[in-house]
């Protein structure tokens, strides 16, 4: 029994080892540089934003629906603010209504840069209208903000890229590598009209590029546990889209004298199915490499937890499952976002059809999702289908060794003194997928500081963008063309 127990205390003496061991290895990621002092902007720079939010380039399903005369608009509104840009640099309209600024730098052996954003905006709900504090397509300027759908998603973006290449001009600067600024027309229904064309039209030129920067994280305060202070969230990867449809085909009749199962019960089993056998968590993908970022920063206890990953994991997952956002970024998720059935209350129905929308892991795949459905229902009275025409597997992963991601942490950090610097998964899709065959070098991150009521307001009923972030957010682009010419 001693000899028992004595293997059991050098047992727990070297778990403990090992774990202080890695805990005090856990160094912090963080790359010390000396604060930039932020470039400095006039006021003018807010009213050309809220110029630019004033045209109504919303994005419908229903590409008939587009207002083209909104885009033109916007069009020469950019020409008429930013006079150097539209004087200095090449503009090349593709597909007509997507722009493509190109900056020729200096020495063609340096491979260019490629900044994004996109000219398109959600729709407004008509029945959200009276929760908005200013109308969404004014550009209200007020309080410290400036109101109206795209102050975040994303004509900040554009007005701010272009407004630090504006500033660089006036300045004399020449870059070394050319920078190219690319805004598409349709993002928010795919791209495919507007991005995928971009970045088509710069492959059949043998354009390769160093790096491409698009939306996807942000600066974000109070929502990594264990974090006082905000997080620069830079997307590494995006995860994949895939619809399918499920569908069943029963006897109809009437309700008086119903199957043991309708078709309605039986696709009702299937999604119930799905959501109680979620895919597997991932604690080793691109969404876990966060916390190699943000653990070294937090206080010893935690730190200990996020460096014995191996031992912890499910301890992190528990933790990870309480808030949807981060549950996300741990594995392929499944939501049932359409079910349709039946037409009077005493018929039974013959038909019942569902959507369920899967958004992918890197390391999963499309087949591989529609397999796994196939698995858990296993139920031959299901017909499963496809629904998206053209899903999007998940992206891949960008090298954080790389020098692009160098750079653009050096200048997060030069810009925003009092901000870690973290890599994330991005949930959602941006355009930045459609350049995966000319660049390895995919980053997404808007350089705006949101709080979790901001993260709201995305595609949501008051959109607002700080004066002050946004200013900041002009010295991160000057910066960071500067830092990529060095």
């Amino acid at each position: 029994m001693k000899k028992v127990l004595l293997f059991l205390l050098v047992a727990l003496l070297l778990l403990a080892a090992v774990l202080i061991f890695r805990t005090l290895s856990f160094h912090s990621k963080q790359i010390k540089v000396e604060a930039v002092q932020l470039y400095k902007t006039d006021d003018a720079v807010i009213q050309r934003l809220s110029q630019a939010i004033q045209f109504k380039t919303v994005s419908y399903q229903d590409s008939g629906k587009m207002d083209t005369s909104a885009f033109n608009g916007l069009h020469r509104f950019l020409q008429h603010s930013f006079p150097l840009i539209d004087s200095l640099l090449t503009l090349e309209k593709i597909n007509t209504y997507s722009l493509l600024y190109k900056w020729r730098g200096s020495n063609p052996e340096l491979k260019p840069i490629l900044l994004m954003a996109h000219q398109d905006v959600v729709p407004v709900d008509p029945l959200t209208l009276p929760g908005w504090e200013h109308p969404p397509f004014e550009g209200v300027v007020k309080d410290g903000f400036v109101f109206g759908r795209g102050a975040l998603d994303i004509k900040s973006g554009i007005t701010g890229e272009m407004e630090a290449v504006e500033y660089l001009l006036r300045e004399g600067f020449k870059p070394e590598r050319t920078v190219y600024l690319a805004y598409g027309h349709d993002e928010e229904i795919g791209g495919r009209q507007g991005a995928l064309q971009i970045a088509n039209h710069l492959q059949q030129q043998n354009v390769e590029l160093e790096y491409v920067l698009d939306e996807g994280g942000s600066i974000i305060s109070g929502i990594v546990p264990g974090i006082e202070k905000p997080v620069a969230i830079i997307g590494i990867a995006e995860k994949g889209y895939v619809s399918l449809e499920l569908s069943v085909e029963e006897e109809g009749g009437h309700s008086s004298m119903p199957p043991k199962q309708s078709a309605i019960g039986i696709l009702s089993a299937a999604i119930t199915k799905l959501e109680t056998h979620p895919f597997p968590t991932k604690m080793d993908g691109p969404g876990a490499v966060m916390f190699d970022y943000v653990g070294p920063e937090m206080a010893f206890g935690m730190r200990l937890v996020f460096a014995n990953r191996w031992l912890f994991g499910p301890v992190i997952e528990s933790q990870l499952d309480k808030k949807n956002s981060t549950r996300a970024t741990m594995h392929t998720t499944t939501a049932a976002t359409i079910f349709n059935s039946g037409e009077k209350e005493n018929v039974l129905p013959i038909k019942a059809k569902a959507v369920v929308n899967f958004r992918i892991m890197p390391g999963d795949s499309v087949q591989g999702v529609i397999d796994y459905v196939k698995r858990v229902i296993n139920d031959e009275r299901i017909k499963i289908t496809t629904t998206s025409q053209d899903p999007d597997e998940p992206s891949g992963v960008s090298d954080l060794s790389s020098s692009a991601f160098g750079v653009i942490h050096k200048t997060t950090a030069e810009i925003f003194p009092d901000v870690l610097v973290a890599p994330y998964l991005v949930l959602g899709a941006t355009d930045s997928k459609h350049y995966k065959n000319i660049t390895k070098n995919i980053f997404r991150f808007e350089p705006t500081r949101l709080d979790d009521a901001d993260l709201k307001r995305i595609h949501g009923t008051d959109e607002r963008i700080s004066i002050e972030s946004y200013k900041e957010t002009i010295s991160f682009y000057i910066q960071l063309i500067k830092n990529s010419n060095e």
